[in-house]
């Protein structure tokens, strides 16, 4: 099965600049805990509700420190065309639980989670 066939495709993102503060509170309105930071050149990182924590608020940043002083830039994407089977070992031996999914041309096209990757890993057994 294709990364495609499992991914989210409705995709929120944030930008480099954007204050830590702003994007965790779209994370909770929209009940999501990880963006894609996209810049001018396209994707360049992510952020999630965990980095936030652990990398701002635990190690005493202020709420409107810019997205890009905490994201992670790397090993952070995949491509759409890619087998899930093998994202997934992939994600689980770098310790990722999200990854945001471009198409062969660069662009951002969705976001697939460990927990998609199972689901559909155990229908495709049923």
């Amino acid at each position: 099965m294709r990364i495609a066939e499992v991914m989210s495709h409705s995709v929120e993102t944030a930008a480099p600049d954007e204050p830590l503060q702003a994007v965790a509170q779209r994370m909770v309105d929209a009940d999501i805990g990880f963006l894609p930071v996209v810049g001018a050149t396209g994707l360049i990182g992510t952020v999630s509700d965990r980095d936030i924590i652990v990398r701002a608020v635990a190690a005493g940043h202020d709420a409107s420190l810019p997205v890009a002083g905490i994201m992670e830039t790397e090993s952070i994407s995949c491509l759409d065309d890619e087998e899930s089977n093998a994202v997934a070992a992939g994600m689980r031996a770098t310790d990722r639980r999200r990854l945001a999914v471009l198409d062969r041309r660069n662009r951002l096209v969705g976001v697939v989670s460990l927990a998609d990757l199972d689901r559909a890993s155990e229908e495709g057994a049923a």
